[in-house]
């Protein structure tokens, strides 16, 4: 059901519409489409979501991704769609990486080829593969595939970790910097053990490598993707510039905070550890209670590093510096 009616003969070739508008990452992408000069059909799941995209550019479509008639009315007469739902966590009432990224995507391709829409954007993750690891990795690829398998002119985003003071990792280290969330007493972060081929020798911690990307940066090559027909048919991985150890960027954010507890260090956790106590929660019901679950644990273990040099070509992607931005912005989180 449409909050505002619009007639599709009436549109011009500026209208994209975006799924998971009102999502972080969607939030940031909806202001960086509108000043690119584009008018944004958004797809929402109540007025309240919707009431933080208000804006005379903004249509929005009530409903969610599976409600076949909003994805119809959401895709009819657009230009172009991006695609942004999926989750990092599964949790209960069906909300699992399958349906939400599988059956979103499958959604989302039949809506774009039934409304006549010929360009689409894809928001993955870096890291996906054939055969990840993980149940993430693995049904970010199967949407993947869908997506090549279109007839729509499409391009995949790969973003490493995605940064913002409005977003949920920020959110949740300041939680645990300021001893206001659990554990209370250290900044966690997973590890991968390097086992010897001496089967008397312990197995050894490996520090793992992130490159945060800004999300205003992944917003804008949201924006180069859809204005580039050279991005056409292409993936294309993204990061910031900066490669940091994982105790490096908790201790960065740390202190940069407000309020953050200087003395909190960053300590590791196995991710082989962190992954069996996530599917033993998950067993019992009490899988809500941990701010992370299987997949992340084992993702958390991996260097989720990059070049950009093709996107930098192909989308002028030129990222900022992760240290810097995080404290220019410490106070908003």
């Amino acid at each position: 059901m449409h909050d505002e009616p619009h007639n599709p003969a009436a549109l011009n070739d500026r209208t994209v519409c975006v799924t998971g508008a009102t999502g972080f990452v969607g939030g940031h992408t909806v202001r960086a489409l509108l000043a690119a000069g584009w008018r944004v059909r958004a797809l929402v799941r109540s007025p309240e979501k919707g009431a933080a995209l208000r804006d005379d550019r903004v249509e929005t479509v009530r409903g969610d991704v599976f409600d076949a008639g909003a994805m119809r009315d959401l895709a009819a007469g657009a230009a172009a769609m991006v695609h942004l739902i999926g989750i990092r966590m599964e949790r209960k009432g069906g909300v699992t990486f399958q349906r939400m990224h599988v059956e979103a995507t499958r959604a989302a391709l039949a809506a774009a080829e039934a409304g006549g829409v010929r360009r689409y954007v894809q928001m993955s993750a870096l890291g996906v593969r054939p055969n990840g690891p993980c149940a993430y990795y693995q049904t970010k690829h199967e949407a993947e595939t869908l997506v090549r398998r279109s007839g729509l002119d499409w391009t995949i985003l790969r973003p490493s970790l995605i940064h913002g003071p409005d977003g949920e990792f920020m959110q949740m280290i300041k939680g645990w910097a300021t001893a206001k969330a659990p554990p209370f007493l250290f900044l966690p972060y997973f590890e991968r053990l390097r086992f010897d081929p001496n089967p008397l020798m312990p197995p050894k911690g490996e520090v793992p490598l992130a490159q945060p990307v800004a999300v205003q940066d992944v917003a804008g090559a949201v924006c180069a993707a859809l204005e580039r027909e050279d991005a056409v048919g292409e993936i294309f991985p993204l990061g910031g510039p900066d490669v940091i150890a994982w105790p490096d960027l908790l201790e960065t954010v740390r202190d940069a905070l407000p309020g953050a507890k200087r003395w909190m260090a960053a300590m590791s956790i196995p991710g082989v550890v962190a992954q069996g106590v996530a599917i033993g929660a998950a067993a019992v019901g009490l899988d809500g209670l941990l701010p992370f679950g299987p997949s992340e644990a084992v993702m958390g273990t991996e260097d989720n590093v990059c070049s950009n040099e093709k996107a930098r070509l192909q989308l002028g992607f030129d990222p900022q510096p992760f240290a810097p931005l995080v404290r220019a912005y410490a106070a908003q989180i």
